[in-house]
């Protein structure tokens, strides 16, 4: 399980939310951002970052390009479509504990 009100996956809620808030200035490629970019950004083991990329591409709610390097990005269109019972739905619209500073600069 993934996702439950005493225990969630941090780390794959920090990934998915990196993504979904990522904006064409935080990252070098405009088709993405790559897994070490994001491990980087997140402070987060690159094998980690990996893991939570291949949960989020297996939901079909994230895009890769290229090979090397791999290119990540959010797909609003699936997101929007997923199952509002699905863990991984709940857990990226679970934004209690979200510091929303670190997405956006007003």
């Amino acid at each position: 399980m993934l996702y439950d009100s005493d225990s969630e996956d941090k780390d794959l809620k920090s990934v998915g939310l990196e993504l979904m808030f990522l904006t064409p200035e935080k990252c070098s490629n405009t088709d993405g951002i790559s897994a070490v970019e994001l491990s980087k950004s997140l402070n987060m083991p690159l094998e980690t970052v990996k893991k939570k990329l291949k949960i989020l591409l297996d939901k079909n709610i994230v895009r890769v390009r290229g090979i090397n390097p791999k290119l990540w990005k959010f797909d609003e269109y699936n997101f929007q479509r997923m199952d509002e019972d699905d863990e991984v739905f709940r857990l990226l619209c679970s934004f209690d504990d979200v510091d929303f500073d670190r997405y956006f600069s007003y």
